[in-house]
């Protein structure tokens, strides 16, 4: 039974955008497999871990017949890359999928589609709303590398989504550092009209960030008290949130530091990763020292090595000398896209707050180490 008939590159693209998401190793087979629905020429891909599903359709399939299957899902985007470009054929043979390219056939293995676990999207919307694909990126883009890996305090392990009246807003901390970024919608989302806080698995942002793109197509958003789901393109993605509580965002962020210098994002980043150079896996730490119209950066190893660097910058405010991990300070200023940052500080002791000069959408703070 023929299933599906398309060029190499028109089938491996949905195919890619489906199987980020599938874990090589699995303690359910079936959650290796895609979930191949055939409707006429309609055919729908669908991956899933059962935190995260994503759906993708495409108009390649063949005859009017209705069909689902699973495969596995990196299987065949692994030969669908190594195959050359040319047509290819996707067919069922007593309860195997085979793959014909050119003179090329492979024969793989399916489990029944009854068996795939889809997960069943959530009725009572909280909230709905619209924004560019390249808004909702860059407001991942200024948050997602401060959230936490593998912290016994769960909720740290995603973002921190705010919808409030027209105004988004994302968080992400670690408990070394805090990225704080919002965007103001041009209408306001529909639904119950209050204040909604939830927090995005940590790999659905991660997958969010490689499948949106930098264009002014629009995202279609919907909130419910226990999912999320992003329309965009021909993508559908729904994941499931993290329960707890996040943290107090607006105490972290410290307010009032007198000692501000505004630097180039460029010199900064090449005399921390210069500076880096000379630091142990086991310790990031660098020696950041501020006096009149100077920033001096310093480290240095248990083998006795030093690193020095000196940035001309115009600076009047208090003598500091303080510590950071460099790994934190090269994590935003290389996700940055600004010519010039800001940074602002108290003393030695207290957190510094990285922004960009008259824009307000943006905070990063970083707390200080004992160097």
């Amino acid at each position: 039974m023929d299933l599906v008939s398309a060029s190499r590159d028109k089938l491996l693209k949905p195919l890619q955008l489906v199987s980020g998401i599938v874990e090589r190793r699995h303690t359910l087979p079936i959650l290796a497999n895609l979930l191949l629905k055939k409707n006429g020429q309609s055919v729908s891909l669908i991956s899933t871990d059962i935190e995260i599903q994503i759906t993708t359709h495409a108009d390649f399939g063949v005859g009017s017949d209705n069909f689902s299957t699973t495969v596995g899902a990196r299987k065949l985007v692994d030969i669908l890359r190594a195959l050359p470009e040319s047509e290819l054929k996707l067919s069922m043979k007593d309860s195997k999928m085979v793959v014909q390219s050119g003179k090329s056939k492979f024969t793989l293995q399916t489990l029944a589609a009854s068996e795939f676990p889809m997960m069943s999207e959530s009725s009572d919307i909280l909230a709905k709303w619209e924004m560019s694909q390249k808004s909702l990126k860059q407001l991942i883009s200024q948050v997602y590398f401060a959230m936490a890996q593998q912290d016994i305090r769960y909720y740290l392990n995603g973002m921190l989504l705010v919808v409030e009246g027209k105004t988004v807003i994302a968080v992400a901390t670690d408990g070394h550092r805090l990225a704080y970024s919002h965007i103001v919608l041009d209408k306001e989302p529909t639904g119950s009209g209050a204040k909604q806080e939830v927090i995005i698995p940590r790999k659905t942002i991660l997958e969010l960030q490689h499948l949106l793109e930098d264009s002014d197509e629009s995202v279609a958003i919907s909130l419910s008290s226990n999912q999320i789901k992003f329309n965009f393109g021909d993508v559908e993605l729904l994941s499931k949130l993290v329960e707890g509580k996040f943290p107090d965002f607006q105490r972290v962020i410290p307010k009032g530091h007198k000692n501000t210098l505004s630097v180039s994002r460029e010199l900064l980043q090449s005399a921390l990763q210069r500076a880096a150079i000379l630091t142990s896996d086991k310790f990031k730490g660098v020696r950041c020292i501020l006096s009149e119209n100077c920033l001096t950066i310093q480290s240095t190893n248990a083998e006795q090595e030093e690193a020095q660097e000196d940035i001309e910058t115009e600076y009047e405010g208090d003598k500091i000398d303080i510590g950071f991990n460099v790994s934190y300070l090269l994590d935003v200023l290389a996700n940055l896209k600004n010519e010039t940052i800001q940074i602002s500080l108290g003393d030695s002791n207290s957190s510094a707050v990285i922004t960009i000069p008259k824009q307000d959408g943006f905070k990063y703070v970083v707390m200080p180490m004992r160097i």
